[in-house]
């Protein structure tokens, strides 16, 4: 159950689990007197939960090439430079340990070293990506190690899920003799539900980027900074704070507010221009956030037009927020959405809409008025999502974007990021 402070009392604390409360946020330094994040629980259970999304799915063993799935099975990463480029793969055979495929050479003894609980379970990978003429006979080796892992483990001839494709990799493993099946499903189903120790990362993540935000607005957000050194300060601040990289450096103004240009130019920011800034990047052990709020330079008024767009934009984003629940429905939350060019072409735009996050910034589910209101699927307690809102009306000047992170609990949902909204647009 989830209590407020001073609500019924029962063997548990009165107040609401520290899981749901973003103002109880552990430090991220261990210490002996607090458990803060229990790692070896949080490597067992994602495991757990990789494995039974598996079984569930009809599989008999996983192969991996997707960073953040190799990560979510095996709890080991060695920085974003390889991520996603067929260099690196894990194998999750049936019940038995998994097995890291692990680029040679130094990296490979630093996996050794740094992971104990794979139980040495660490091979050199074979790579054939950009191996020129070698590339086929490089993918059949690959493809050989792998088999060979499947055999040992009794599963070689069973339904072997494989998460991403590579037309080389695919083609080497069928020559095999692999049956081959789709794993995204299952991967993606085992990591939509968050633990306890990963809502604690995504915690501290919101954490740091609230400050980054009061930074922004306090400090660094004046009359002559360009868009690109806005956000060259707060990606600093994040990196210094524990974040292991930003993918995206997103501040639009001015007129790069409408239509919304979603990365940094040079344009100079002038007195009361509006500044849309998105925070999107890997907090500590790579969980997410994705953040965004509208600011206006220099301590200017904003004009009815900058208020009335900036209360638009809120109270679309209050209304899809206000739908999440354990038991609703992407259907409940996208009709809250303003109608946009996702109802007119049938897609997703990612400006009305929410996605899940967590290993990665996109993982698992986006809820669109493209398709959700026809295609909708169910909401459940623990998963975690950015919710997303833009007022775009052409024939302003200007325009507004905000978003929010917050984990649907048994009673609704909580929000992670606190930063406050900006009271001067609704005086």
């Amino acid at each position: 159950m989830c209590y407020q402070y001073g609500g019924p009392h029962t063997n548990e604390l009165p107040y609401r689990p520290f899981s749901y409360d973003a103002r109880r946020v552990f430090g991220q330094r261990r210490v002996d007197w607090q458990e803060i994040i229990n790692f070896e629980r949080l490597r067992k259970e994602r495991l757990e939960r990789a494995r039974s999304t598996m079984k569930k799915h009809n599989l008999d063993a996983l192969i991996c090439f997707n960073d953040e799935n190799i990560r979510y099975i095996t709890s080991v990463w060695q920085g974003h430079w390889k991520a996603n480029i067929f260099v690196r793969y894990c194998v999750l055979p049936g019940d038995g340990d998994p097995v890291l495929f692990e680029t040679a050479g130094a990296d490979r003894e630093c996996a050794l070293m740094d992971a104990p609980w794979l139980k040495g379970n660490i091979k050199p990978a074979i790579t054939w990506v950009w191996s020129g003429p070698a590339t086929p006979i490089q993918a059949r080796k690959m493809a050989e190690g792998v088999k060979k892992v499947l055999e040992e483990n009794g599963v070689a001839k069973g339904r072997i899920g494989l998460d991403v494709m590579d037309w080389v990799a695919y083609k080497a493993l069928s020559d095999a003799g692999l049956d081959l099946h789709n794993a995204w499903p299952a991967m993606s189903e085992a990591r939509l539900v968050k633990t306890k120790d990963e809502l604690e990362l995504c915690k501290q993540a919101a954490a740091i980027t609230d400050c980054a935000f009061d930074k922004i607005r306090n400090e660094w957000l004046k009359p002559g900074i360009r868009e690109c050194e806005l956000a060259g300060k707060y990606v600093d601040f994040l990196l210094n704070n524990g974040f292991e990289f930003v993918p995206a450096l997103i501040v639009a103004s001015g007129g790069n507010t409408n239509p919304y240009r979603r990365w940094a130019t040079d344009k100079i920011i002038r007195k009361g221009d509006l500044v849309i800034v998105d925070i999107a990047g890997a907090g500590p052990c790579g969980y997410f956030v994705d953040c965004t709020r509208t600011f206006i330079c220099g301590n200017a008024k904003p004009t009815e037009e900058d208020k009335e767009a900036y209360r638009e934009c809120y109270e679309s984003l209050q209304a899809a927020i206000n739908a999440f629940k354990h038991g609703a429905t992407t259907k409940d939350i996208a009709e809250n959405f303003p109608v946009y060019d996702d109802d007119k072409y049938g897609t997703c735009s990612l400006f009305q809409f929410a996605h899940s996050i967590g290993l990665s910034l996109y993982e698992g589910l986006w809820v669109s008025r493209g398709y959700s209101l026809e295609y909708p699927q169910e909401i459940k307690q623990n998963m975690y999502f950015a919710v997303e809102t833009y007022s775009g009306n052409p024939k302003r000047r200007q325009a507004v974007r905000l978003e929010q992170d917050l984990v649907v609990t048994d009673t609704g949902y909580e929000i992670y990021t606190t930063f406050p909204f900006e009271e001067v647009f609704f005086e």
